[in-house]
């Protein structure tokens, strides 16, 4: 695959240096910078291959690894996806959505490790709530949970993706597998208004043990008569929970997760250029039904809307709950699919029986010098980082 034209590395490094020296930044979006910045190049250092037929030399540079970095996510992503094949049920699939409005999203911009996890916690209760109703459903469910914190044209909207079983185990016996009505999940407006509840009881607890920060222009917000109206203020809104058509099945949520896990802000492919001082990227305008427009930013413009969605350090993003909750993910399963078929071997596409693998032919081809075509790459060399290349970025 070709590399594309404009990088987010290339435009950190251009306007980078400017952007430190005009801004005062927390430490992970330093790092966050300096990492995208050498991802791939001589500063984190490398090998050297040479082909014994041709004597092609193929210099390869070392990866950063950062969460944030539109280069570093394809092989996470690919590990991560095989491991959700085990958990997938023969049942449809739901994608709800919940929304945080501006003013709680403000809140999250200045406490996002606090509110982020309200964010999960309160979203997955309201999901758990709902489908445990007998009204509704009355059964256990199992979901995933993917946080984003940015639309499309890079602003700040934190919101959590829940991919959903469109059914779960009947509540007491857990004997029976129930499933939702179908191309109906839950109720959006019951779980809009339950998610406002508790969000805000989870908010108001955060600020009475002292967990909140507050600065600029939410500093008024210290004060307990102030921080009680916004909470009134908040509680007569409507909250945006979606709840779009179901996937279908198994095949249908992989495709899914492979577009949204592991996604960063922007994609590189995304950028269309960066010149005379100015930023181009193309994003699609859900108001006007996705069509596709460009947006043109100053870099520190851009720079600052690519920043403030730093995860905070060692957060986790994406979670699971109810029947894939971890401790006791494997059990549920198993019950899940001896209840649902007979035969829980076809719960997805079963690929031809595998055929032995020459481990030593795989990775010989795997190493075909790409000049002759004929020749092997063989290692050489390892290249050290070049740590003053690192601190100087």
């Amino acid at each position: 695959m070709s590399r594309p034209a404009i990088e987010l590395a290339g435009i950190f490094r251009q306007y980078g240096p400017a952007y430190r020296a005009a801004h005062v930044l927390p430490v992970e979006q330093h790092r966050l910078m300096r990492a995208i910045e050498n991802c791939r190049t001589a500063a984190l250092g490398g090998h050297v291959d040479r082909c014994g037929q041709c004597d092609h030399l193929r210099i390869s540079y070392n990866s950063c690894r950062n969460r944030h970095c539109p280069k570093c996510q394809g092989k996470q992503r690919a590990e991560w996806l095989e491991r959700r094949k085990e958990d997938l049920l023969p049942v449809e699939y739901f994608h709800v959505v919940f929304t945080l409005p501006p003013e709680a999203a403000a809140l999250a911009r200045q406490n996002p490790a606090a509110v982020y996890s309200i964010l999960f916690q309160t979203s997955a209760a309201t999901l758990l709530t709902v489908a445990r109703d007998r009204r509704h459903l009355g059964a256990e469910i199992g979901f995933f949970t993917l946080l984003h914190t940015w639309g499309q044209n890079l602003h700040y909207h934190p919101h959590v993706h829940c991919v959903v079983t469109g059914g779960g185990l009947a509540l007491g016996e857990q004997e029976r597998f129930v499933r939702c009505r179908p191309g109906f999940f839950l109720p959006v407006r019951v779980l809009s208004r339950l998610f406002r509840r508790l969000f805000l009881e989870a908010i108001g607890d955060a600020y009475g043990k002292g967990k909140l920060c507050f600065r600029a222009e939410l500093t008024e917000l210290a004060q307990p008569a102030a921080f009680a109206a916004w909470l009134a203020h908040l509680q007569k809104i409507d909250w945006v929970v979606y709840a779009k058509p179901p996937f279908g099945g198994p095949e249908a949520v992989l495709a899914y997760l492979a577009r949204y896990t592991h996604r960063v802000a922007i994609a590189n492919e995304r950028l269309q250029s960066c010149r005379e001082g100015q930023v181009t990227f193309g994003w699609k305008d859900y108001r006007k039904h996705g069509r596709r427009r460009s947006m043109t930013l100053e870099p520190a413009e851009f720079i600052r809307r690519f920043l403030q969605h730093t995860l905070p350090p060692g957060f986790q993003r994406v979670r699971h709950y109810g029947l894939l909750a971890n401790a006791h993910r494997r059990d549920k399963l198993a019950l899940c699919r001896r209840l649902l078929v007979q035969n829980p071997t076809g719960l997805l596409p079963q690929p031809p029986p595998p055929r032995p693998v020459d481990k030593a032919a795989s990775e010989t081809r795997a190493m075909v010098c790409p000049n002759c075509g004929a020749g092997t790459m063989t290692r050489i060399e390892i290249l050290p980082p070049q740590r003053e290349a690192i601190n100087s970025s």
